[in-house]
């Protein structure tokens, strides 16, 4: 099914109603919050985290301040988020939880930390994160769909590992066995050209073999000189 691969990233802008508005927020924070509200849904997100560092400002303690600067700072897509951008995200989102006293809104910054992890696959962190989600928000389904994605991802992750190393091994067994018959071929190649060079010829066998010549010669000419001094028998036949 194509909704299996559906990853639901859940990222949640608190608005600032009357509703949860509390006595001892700044007044000045809050408008600061409305602002940039209509700023990141209207999808400039660059402006809204402007804003919201100015509510950030007005009032330090105010959580949900910190909670939507830190959701602001998402690219567009969210796995492609740097890791130092990352990083500075999970630190803010981790402030803010810390001074949220409302348990869903505690919920839902676990939540985004537990994005920002999977989006950088470190499946390990975004599975502690979204099980603290669930933990306070048992009835998140979306949080359950991306543990229960981490989960299976991080279990085909050591495989993915292994058969990426094995490929480097095989490869590097490939390579070297490559080598050794290069180097065996060219052990045969010299030992074939040193098969069919005639072996130099020492200066004793150079002496051996014109002593020989010359007394061949000496044999030869005395030969000759034997035949000179035998008489020549005549003939006496006719020829027909």
């Amino acid at each position: 099914m194509m909704n299996k691969f559906i990853l639901f990233i859940g990222v949640f802008i608190i608005s600032c109603t009357s509703a949860f508005a509390q006595e001892q927020e700044n007044i000045q924070a809050r408008k600061y919050i409305r602002r940039g509200n209509k700023q990141f849904h209207a999808g400039k997100r660059k402006d809204a985290q402007i804003i919201y560092m100015k509510a950030v400002d007005a009032d330090k303690n105010l959580a949900r301040a910190k909670y939507n600067l830190a959701t602001s700072m998402f690219p567009m897509e969210w796995k492609s988020t740097p890791k130092e951008l990352g990083d500075s995200m999970v630190a803010i989102f981790q402030k803010a939880i810390e001074a949220e006293q409302n348990p869903m809104r505690k919920s839902m910054g676990y939540h985004n930390i537990g994005v920002i992890y999977q989006g950088q696959k470190d499946f390990q962190k975004a599975i502690e994160f979204y099980k603290n989600a669930l933990r306070i928000n048992p009835n998140d389904d979306e949080t359950r769909y991306n543990l229960v994605l981490c989960q299976r991802q991080l279990k085909n992750q050591p495989q993915q590992n292994q058969d990426n190393g094995q490929n480097k091994d095989k490869e590097q067994q490939d390579k070297q066995k490559q080598e050794q018959q290069k180097q065996e071929q060219n052990k045969q190649n010299e030992q074939n050209k040193q098969q069919n060079q005639e072996p130099p010829m020492s200066k004793e066998n150079a002496e051996q073999l014109l002593k020989a010549a010359l007394q061949q010669e000496k044999k030869t000419q005395e030969r000759m000189k034997d035949a000179q001094k035998q008489p020549q028998r005549r003939r006496i036949e006719k020829n027909w």
